[in-house]
């Protein structure tokens, strides 16, 4: 996502998170960061920048000095600042709306699978630093995102939403209750009771998210892949198995061993239904949600066996209005072609 740090205003492009909290850039002096095409932000450029003295209540969740990790392995370590932070607005007179005193992680060491497009993590998670969370009575608890398909052309953007636009309503919407858990704050957890293939309804009995919550998956706009336990993957996996059409078993010429049924992509693949029942919410899902190509000949199941924890990915909310509640505490989704603006 496109925002801006600091005064004067300096570009960032961040991957937007619902997955962690923290809202960190790399910075200068870059001790040890990754690649970036874009500039790097100094502090010292701006006038609004400043270190967060250890006594303040940000200590509490992240200390002055901060390092956070991530599921793949990738961190960053920095420091805490408040600084101001500008996101486009597409409501009232003003393209631009400034939010100062905004904590932040200003990242002098940076490393794992960022890619160089990016200078950092923006964190749209629960807990107290994200910036949901910080945005507070500004967006009354709403947000919403539309990622466009892989398949999108090249300048198709998705387009992520704040407040009273945000809310996902009209035909075709269903609506999960999102279940607090105090001891998981950032996670944004719902109960996934079953997923069909066709006919076929697999129960799905994921393990607990968190010590309180009766979820069972985190909804995670930061992993790709839909991470289940791995005896319902291979349920699941059997069953799609079981009903493709039209085209021929091959291996992912990448050779990652976490996909594990691919096929020869084209016009006469075809694939079973497939419905996500959440509570109270029946999601189907399209190819391009349950498949994800890895070349241009080549497609594979977007489901990954994992038994640590279970996570709805990005693959799987493609073309939907995503939209949360944190005041009513629901999770809605909206089949839409998220290369429209609807604005």
């Amino acid at each position: 996502m496109n925002i801006s740090l600091g005064t004067p205003p300096f570009p960032i492009v961040a991957i937007a998170d619902t997955g962690s909290d923290l809202i960190w850039t790399q910075c200068k002096p870059c001790t040890n960061c990754y690649k970036q095409n874009a500039a790097v932000f100094s502090p010292n450029s701006s006038s609004t920048y400043k270190t967060v003295p250890c006594q303040s209540s940000a200590c509490d969740s992240l200390q002055i000095e901060y390092e956070a990790s991530y599921g793949d392995q990738s961190h960053t370590k920095g420091d805490i600042a408040v600084e101001t932070l500008t996101l486009g607005s597409t409501v009232g007179p003003r393209r631009h709306v400034a939010f100062p005193k905004m904590v932040i992680g200003c990242g002098h060491d940076n490393a794992g699978t960022f890619s160089p497009k990016g200078s950092g993590i923006v964190g749209l998670g629960g807990g107290s630093v994200s910036l949901v969370t910080q945005l507070g009575p500004h967006i009354g608890g709403k947000f919403s995102y539309c990622l466009v398909p892989s398949s999108a052309a090249a300048e198709a953007t998705s387009t992520l939403s704040f407040g009273q636009s945000a809310v996902v309503s009209g035909n075709g919407v269903a609506t999960t209750p999102l279940i607090p858990d105090p001891s998981q704050p950032t996670f944004y957890v719902v109960q996934l009771e079953a997923v069909s293939v066709g006919s076929k309804k697999i129960p799905f009995h994921g393990s607990t998210v968190g010590e309180t919550s009766s979820g069972n998956i985190i909804v995670d706009s930061g992993t790709t892949l839909t991470l289940v336990p791995t005896d319902f993957f291979t349920q699941l996996s059997s069953a799609v198995e079981s009903q493709v059409t039209g085209s021929n078993k091959t291996t992912d010429p990448q050779g990652f061993n976490n996909l594990s049924l691919c096929y020869e992509s084209g016009p006469k693949l075809k694939v079973p239904s497939i419905t996500a029942h959440f509570k109270g919410a029946d999601v189907a899902l399209t190819m391009e949600n349950v498949f994800i190509k890895v070349s241009d000949t080549v497609a594979c199941l977007a489901f990954y066996g994992n038994d640590d924890v279970s996570i709805y990915g990005n693959v799987a909310q493609q073309n939907f209005r995503v939209g949360y509640d944190l005041q009513k505490h629901t999770l809605s989704f909206k089949p839409t072609d998220c290369t429209q603006k609807f604005f």
